[in-house]
C-alpha cells in the first residue's frame, strides 16, 4: 500500500472545465502534482457534470502519483440553484432572499449524505437546514 504524504482539497473546480490556470496550477505545481495529468482525469471524470462546482480531495503519494475523490455539490451551491439565485443574504436574520420547502432540503439530504459528516437522515437534514438559516432562507412544511 503506498504511503500518503498529502492532502489536498480544491472546492471551487468546475466540473469538465479543470485547466492549469489558478486556482488548480499553483495548488498542484507547488504539491509536485502533474497538473495537466490531473486536468484530463478530473475531466473525463466530471463529463457530464459540466459547468457545476464539483469538488475534489486529491490524495499525493511517496512515488508521486496521485488519487482523487469527487465530492458532490456544496449545499450552498444546491440551495441557491433551487432559488434561481447567486448568493445568500447579507444579513440572514433581517433579510430573508427565499422560501424552501422541507421536501427539497431532504432531497439535497439524501443526495448529499456520503459527503457530509453525520450517520443519518435525520441529522444531514439539520446540517442542511442551519445552512440555508445561515443564507436568509425560510423552509417551510
Amino acid at each position: 500500500m503506498k504511503k500518503i504524504i498529502k492532502k489536498i482539497k480544491i472546492k471551487n473546480i468546475k466540473g469538465g472545465l479543470a485547466n492549469p490556470a489558478p486556482p488548480i496550477g499553483p495548488i498542484l505545481g507547488s504539491s509536485g502534482i502533474n497538473i495537466i495529468d490531473f486536468c484530463k482525469k478530473y475531466n473525463e471524470k466530471t463529463k457530464n457534470y459540466t459547468g457545476k462546482i464539483c469538488p475534489v480531495i486529491i490524495y499525493l503519494y511517496e512515488d508521486k502519483s496521485f488519487d482523487f475523490i469527487i465530492k458532490t455539490e456544496p449545499i450552498s451551491y444546491q440551495l441557491l440553484k433551487i432559488l434561481k439565485l447567486d448568493k445568500g443574504s447579507k444579513e440572514p436574520n433581517k433579510i430573508k432572499i427565499g422560501k424552501i420547502s422541507y421536501e427539497q432540503i431532504k432531497e439535497i439530504a439524501k443526495k448529499k449524505m456520503h459527503d457530509l459528516n453525520c450517520f443519518n437522515l435525520k441529522s444531514a437534514i439539520s446540517m442542511i437546514y442551519g445552512t440555508a438559516k445561515s443564507m436568509g432562507i425560510e423552509i417551510f412544511k
